[in-house]
């Protein structure tokens, strides 16, 4: 398929329109898949942590992240690493979920770095210090090997 051919999306921008695993991995054409969130859909905040929540319950992180990160393309200036920082985290679960634990720590840790400056007056009820520890534990843990099973994470009090 050459770039003039390849899948777009309504707004005719580059999108693979396989489907995808639980976890955003794409399937092979024709088999059943996991519906992907709509692009671009600004939700309010509360809104978009109920889906993201949903979606990380559900142990679908991938699409998770594409719910956040649709929330920090939309955001306000002050809260764009606010948005990012959570994308990050679900990123870097998405990443340990495939069995990629370099890249899981890596995204990971960029998160609760952006995640940090919002813990002492956390917006919309999200639970940014917990978050902060959650991000903490787990990268203990994975300093220890212990990266198996790890549980996702809970976004507000």
């Amino acid at each position: 398929m050459d770039e003039k051919d390849r899948e777009r999306d309504e707004r005719g921008r580059p999108r693979n329109a396989r489907p995808r695993d639980g976890l955003g991995r794409p399937l092979p054409r024709g088999a059943v898949g996991i519906p992907r969130a709509p692009e671009g859909l600004v939700r309010p905040p509360a809104e978009t942590i109920a889906e993201a929540q949903r979606l990380l319950d559900a142990d679908m992180p991938f699409h998770a992240h594409e719910v956040l990160e649709d929330a920090w393309k939309a955001a306000p200036d002050d809260e764009r690493s606010l948005w990012q920082g959570l994308a990050q985290l679900a990123v870097g679960l998405t990443h340990l979920r495939r069995g990629n634990v370099s890249g899981g720590r890596k995204v990971i840790a960029r998160g609760v770095v952006r995640l940090r400056p919002y813990a002492a007056q956390p917006p919309h009820g999200l639970d940014v210090p917990g978050l902060v520890v959650w991000s903490t534990d787990v990268l203990a843990a994975l300093d220890q090997g212990l990266g198996e099973g790890v549980p996702g994470p809970r976004l507000v009090r």
